[in-house]
C-alpha cells in the first residue's frame, strides 16, 4: 500500500504525501517474512552452503494486498541488496502465464546485460542467473503461475533473496514457507478507509465504519473501491454503503460485492469506457488508448481515467508520461461484464479502433525522426495535434514507457486472427519506429519477436511475400548473433516462399544470403555456387550496382578458396561495376580487396600499382580511415619488395592522417563482410 493510487490489488491511498507514503497494517507478516530472512535454511542445518537464494512467498488472493506487502518488505530490506531491486510479473492480466525466455529477456534488459535475439528460453533463463550470480540483488516475482516458472529464475547464490507473490504454495520448491494473507486488522481498515472518506464521518459512526469493514472482510482491494464510493458522494453515511454490500445479490467475494455496488453506480458512458478498458493490451492504458476503445475524445478519456483513479478502479503509474494499469483482480470482472453487455461486434470495433490509433502514433513516432524529407513533414502536418509529439525526444520517450503495451498490442493482434490487416500495419509501423529512435542493434531483441509474429500471420493468411521478408529478416538476426546453420535455413525458406511470390528482390536476397551463410560456415564451393546464382539473377535484371556487389562476394568465396584466378576476376569484375555506377567509396574498396588477392597470388608489383590507385579513388571518397589503411597495406608491400625507406614514408603518412582524424586505421574487408 505504499504506491501512489492504486497497487496492483487495487489498494488505493490519499493523495496526501504524508499520508501516502505510510503503510497500513500486516505487522505481523512484516515481522514474519524478516525473521525468515535471517532463519537457517535446511541446507546450513543440513552443514550444506545453500546454493540458492533463499524465497519468500507471500500467497493470497487478488485483491487482498499481497503486492503491496511485498514492496513494503523490498523497501524496508532494499538497503541490504546494493544491486538494487528487480521486479517481474510473472503473468498477464488475464491470468495468461507470461514465458520465462519473456521475463529473463526484460530482467537482463534492465541489468544493461546483452540479450542475444531469438535466444531460446533456457538460454536466457541461464544468462539471467549468470548475470545475478556476482550480484546481491532483490527479485520481486509478482502474480507467479506455477513453481517451474519461479524455479527458473532463481539466481544460483545465496546472496539473493526473492520475494514471490502468488495465489496458493509453489509445490516444488523446497524450503518455502508461504506467508497466507486474509484481511486487514479492523484498525488499519478503518484508517484506509478515512483515507477516502476523511475522519469526520468515520468518528461520527465507528460502528458503522466497522460493519462495512466487516462486509468487506477487511479486504484492501474491497475497502479501496468502497472508499471511492463513498468518496464520491459526501452526503452518503458510511452505514448506506454497508447495506448497499450485505444486501447485494449473488455469490462471490467480498470485492466482488463492493465491486457491483460500484460498477452500478457509474454512468453509463463512463461503464461502458471501464469495461473496454478489459481490452488494453497488458492491462496498460493511456489516454489514447481509452479514447480509441471508447470513441471519444483524448481529454474526456483522460478526465475519465483520472475519475476511475479517484473510485479505485483504476491504477495510475509513476511513468513521465499520464499511464494507468487496470488492477488485476478487477481485469476478469470487467471482461465477464464486456462480454455480457457489448456486442461482439462492438468489442472487435473497439478492438480496431484502439489498433488503428496505435498505427498511426506510431507512423507519427517515425515521421517527427524524418527532419530532412519534406514528405514526411507534410505528411506530420496533416495530422490531427493530438497525434503529434512535439520533438523526436519527446517521441522516444512515448515509444520508451509505451513499449511494454505495443509489444502486447502486436501479440494480442495476431493472437486475434480478425485483424490481420490492422496487425500487418501495427507490426510493421513498430519495427520502422523502434529502428528510426532505438537503431537496429539495439532493437534486435524486440524485432526478432515481431518478426515472428509477422510470419505467423503471413503463414496464416499464405502471403508468400510476406513470408519471405519475415523469414530473411529473422534469418539476418539468426546470423548476426552466430546462429549460422538456423540463419541457412531460414534463408532457404525464404528462397522458397519467394519463388512462390515471384519476388525477384527476395529470390536474389536469399540466394545471396545462402551463400553468405555457406561462406561463414566454411562451405566455400557451395558458397560460390549460391553466389553465381546470385549474380546470374542480377546481370539478367540489370542491377549493376547489386551484381558489383555479388562480383565481390564471389571473389571473397574464390579467394578463401584458394583459386586466386577466378578471385582476381570477380574482383576486376566488381571494380568495373561500381565504376560503372560511380560509387567511389565502393570502388576504393574494390580496389584494395583486388590488391589483396594480388599479394596473396604472388603478384606484389601489380599489387603495389593497385593499391596506389586505390589511394587515389579513397582520397576521392574522402574516406579518410581507408586512406590511412591503405598506406599502411603499401608499407607492408614494400617491405616485402625491399624498400623500407619508402614504407617507413608510407606509415608516416597513414600516422598522420589517423592524428588529424582522431581515430585508428580500419580493417580492409571483403565486400561479403560488409554486406
Amino acid at each position: 500500500m505504499t504506491d501512489q493510487a492504486v497497487d496492483t490489488d487495487g489498494v488505493r491511498l490519499s493523495e496526501d504525501p504524508a499520508e501516502e507514503n505510510r503503510f497500513l497494517g500486516r505487522t505481523r507478516e512484516l515481522k514474519e517474512l524478516r525473521a525468515d530472512i535471517e532463519r537457517a535454511g535446511l541446507d546450513t542445518l543440513s552443514g550444506r552452503k545453500a546454493p540458492r537464494a533463499r524465497v519468500l512467498l507471500i500467497a493470497g488472493r487478488p485483491g487482498s494486498g499481497r503486492t503491496a506487502l511485498a514492496e513494503e518488505l523490498a523497501a524496508q530490506v532494499a538497503d541490504a541488496y546494493p544491486d538494487g531491486v528487480l521486479r517481474a510479473r510473472l503473468s498477464e492480466p488475464d491470468g495468461t502465464r507470461v514465458p520465462v525466455g519473456r521475463i529473463a529477456r526484460e530482467l537482463l534488459t534492465e541489468l544493461e546485460c546483452a540479450t542475444p535475439p531469438g535466444a531460446d528460453e533456457d538460454d536466457l533463463a541461464e544468462a539471467l542467473r549468470t548475470a545475478l550470480a556476482d550480484r546481491r540483488v532483490l527479485l520481486l516475482l509478482d502474480d507467479a503461475a506455477d513453481a517451474e516458472q519461479v524455479d527458473a529464475l532463481l539466481p544460483d547464490t545465496p546472496e539473493c533473496l526473492a520475494v514471490v507473490v502468488a495465489q496458493g504454495p509453489l509445490t516444488g520448491i523446497a524450503d518455502v514457507r508461504p506467508c497466507t494473507l486474509g484481511g486487514l486488522d479492523t484498525k488499519s481498515a478503518v484508517e484506509l478507509l478515512s483515507r477516502h472518506t476523511g475522519s469526520v464521518r468515520i468518528t461520527v459512526d465507528p460502528r458503522a465504519a466497522e460493519q462495512l469493514v466487516e462486509a468487506c472482510q477487511a479486504q484492501p482491494a474491497a475497502l479501496t473501491l468502497a472508499g471511492g464510493w463513498l468518496a464520491a458522494r459526501p452526503q452518503a453515511a458510511v452505514a448506506d454503503l454497508a447495506k448497499h454490500v450485505r444486501a447485494e445479490d449473488g455469490e462471490g467475494t467480498p470485492l466482488s460485492r463492493v465491486f457491483r455496488v460500484a460498477y452500478a453506480a457509474l454512468p453509463s458512458p463512463a461503464a461502458r469506457i471501464l469495461r473496454l478498458l478489459s481490452l488494453a493490451p497488458a492491462g496498460m492504458v493511456d489516454p489514447h488508448t481509452a479514447s480509441a476503445l471508447a470513441g471519444c475524445s483524448v481529454n474526456g478519456a483522460r478526465t475519465t481515467l483520472d475519475d476511475f483513479v479517484a473510485l479505485g478502479m483504476l491504477r495510475a503509474v509513476d511513468s513521465p508520461l499520464p499511464e494507468y494499469e487496470v488492477p488485476g483482480c478487477l481485469h476478469d470482472r470487467l471482461h465477464a461484464l464486456a462480454e455480457t453487455h457489448d456486442r461482439p461486434a462492438e468489442l472487435q470495433l473497439a478492438r480496431a479502433r484502439m489498433l488503428e490509433r496505435t498505427v498511426r502514433l506510431l507512423q507519427s513516432c517515425r515521421a517527427v525522426t524524418e527532419t530532412d524529407s519534406p514528405q514526411a513533414r507534410e505528411k506530420l502536418l496533416d495530422m490531427p495535434r493530438a497525434l503529434r509529439f512535439p520533438t523526436p525526444r519527446a517521441a522516444a520517450d512515448w515509444l520508451r514507457a509505451r513499449r511494454p503495451a505495443l509489444l502486447a498490442a502486436a501479440r494480442l493482434a495476431v493472437a486475434d486472427g480478425e485483424l490481420d490487416t490492422l496487425a500487418r500495419r501495427l507490426m510493421s509501423q513498430l519495427v520502422r519506429a523502434m529502428v528510426a529512435h532505438f537503431g537496429t542493434q539495439a532493437a534486435a531483441p524486440d524485432l526478432y519477436g515481431i518478426h515472428r509474429l509477422v510470419l505467423d500471420v503471413a503463414e496464416r493468411r499464405e502471403l508468400p511475400r510476406e513470408q519471405a521478408a519475415a523469414l530473411l529478416n529473422l534469418a539476418d538476426l539468426d546470423a548476426r548473433t552466430g546462429r549460422t546453420a538456423e540463419a541457412l535455413v531460414r534463408y532457404r525458406a525464404a528462397l522458397d516462399a519467394g519463388r512462390e511470390a515471384n519476388d525477384p528482390y527476395a529470390t536474389a536476397r536469399a540466394m545471396e544470403s545462402v551463400g553468405g551463410a555457406h561462406l561463414e560456415l566454411g562451405d566455400y564451393d557451395r558458397a560460390a555456387d549460391w553466389f553465381g546464382r546470385a549474380l546470374a539473377q542480377r546481370l539478367a535484371r540489370d542491377e549493376r550496382a547489386d551484381a558489383a556487389r555479388v562480383y565481390g562476394r564471389l571473389a571473397t568465396a574464390h579467394t578463401y578458396a584458394g583459386r586466386y584466378g577466378e578471385a582476381l576476376r570477380g574482383w576486376r569484375a566488381a571494380v568495373a561495376g561500381y565504376r560503372r555506377t560511380g560509387d567511389v567509396a565502393a570502388h576504393a574498396r574494390a580496389l584494395s580487396e583486388l590488391a589483396r588477392v594480388q599479394e596473396y597470388a604472388g603478384r606484389p608489383g601489380e599489387s603495389l600499382r593497385t593499391c596506389q590507385e586505390a589511394v587515389e579513388w579513397a582520397r576521392r571518397a574522402e574516406d579518410v580511415r581507408l586512406q590511412a589503411a591503405l598506406h599502411l597495406r603499401l608499407a607492408d608491400t614494400l617491405d616485402r619488395l625491399g624498400d623500407p625507406t619508402a614504407a617507413g614514408l608510407q606509415r608516416g603518412t597513414a600516422d598522420r592522417m589517423l592524428r588529424e582524424d582522431h581515430t585508428e586505421a580500419c580493417e580492409i574487408r571483403s565486400a561479403a563482410s560488409e554486406d
